[in-house]
């Protein structure tokens, strides 16, 4: 039974990577970091049912010591390194933190790799933030980066990290370049679950607009559930690499609504309110992936339209709201 270990387990990918492992009859050890909340942080593999399936640890990816002795302990095969500050609109109030967890702590994890596991496969969540202000009308591997925000930033110096350890060391080391994924697992503060909470909110009687900044940027949206599978697939080659991992169809933030306010038989002009304090500093206008690399060495391709996506996601969120309200 091979072992793989799961930095951020407890957020959307963690969960779905977690369910698709242990169906691959993996076992499945999650690093989780010390939190006030801690009785509330296992909600995402709980609502998959996989809660009790996995062994949760505590650890850090700001502290080097905890890193070596997980990885002492669990001698894992293959090692996801998800764990991240990664929500776009906080980086700019907390770029220091976000430097030290996005960038800095994939550095640790790689360092304790090649100190204590250098046997092991490693896969790096990069982000297709990292192209910013975009160079190529679809953004491949080989796309230049112009990163938009700390965030971004981070994730950038994550991934080079990954590539040099990987041409230094020799490790087994991937990234992931994934656009944008989401699920009802999604955290509220993003974008497409604030839309179908608030979507459900609405329908429900319990909200009656929803707040929003830019609806002109594009992105290219997919499922968590199909990317989880390209970042297994990336450890299975006999050579590592670097991925992007799209759906190569952009959609604007003004249709996405439209879309889920349509689920319910609504329309979203008559509920969506735009508020200048909801703007990015700097904006990223267009993303959408050429995963042609990912379709022709992983085999991988995606399987959930937008449209099925986003139906999901209301379903969910109207069932949490109901459950709510008695």
């Amino acid at each position: 039974m091979p072992t793989a270990l799961i930095t951020g387990i407890t957020g959307q990918d963690g969960a779905y990577l977690a369910q698709l492992l242990l169906d691959k009859g993996y076992e499945v050890v999650g690093m989780m970091r010390r939190s006030a909340s801690s009785d509330v942080v296992g909600e995402r593999l709980r609502w998959l049912g996989v809660l009790d399936r996995v062994r949760l640890i505590e650890g850090n990816l700001i502290d080097l010591s905890s890193l070596l002795r997980i990885l002492h302990d669990v001698k894992p095969d293959e090692v996801y390194n998800l764990a991240a500050q990664s929500f776009v609109a906080t980086s700019w109030q907390q770029p220091l933190l976000t430097g030290s967890v996005t960038g800095l702590g994939a550095a640790n994890v790689l360092e304790a790799l090649r100190l204590v596991r250098p046997q092991a496969r490693f896969y790096q969540a990069s982000s297709s933030e990292m192209y910013g202000r975009v160079q190529a009308p679809r953004q491949s591997e080989t796309t230049p980066f112009y990163p938009r925000s700390p965030y971004a930033v981070a994730k950038l110096y994550a991934h080079w990290m990954t590539i040099n350890y990987r041409e230094s060391f020799g490790l087994h080391a991937s990234s992931g370049i994934l656009f944008n994924h989401e699920s009802p697992l999604r955290g509220i503060e993003f974008v497409t679950r604030k839309v179908t909470d608030a979507v459900a909110r609405i329908k429900l009687g319990l909200a009656r607009e929803l707040p929003l900044g830019n609806l002109d940027a594009q992105r290219d949206w997919g499922h968590a559930r199909d990317y989880v599978r390209a970042m297994w697939l990336m450890l299975q080659q006999d050579a590592p690499g670097d991925y992007v991992v799209a759906t190569g169809r952009a959609v604007s933030i003004r249709e996405m609504v439209r879309i889920a306010f349509a689920c319910v038989g609504l329309e979203a002009d008559d509920f969506v309110r735009l508020r200048q304090d909801l703007l990015r500093p700097a904006e990223v206008d267009f993303l959408e992936g050429d995963a042609t690399k990912a379709r022709t060495q992983l085999g991988w391709a995606p399987t959930v339209t937008l449209e099925d996506m986003l139906a999901e996601m209301v379903e969910a969120d109207l069932a949490r709201h109901r459950a709510r309200m008695g």
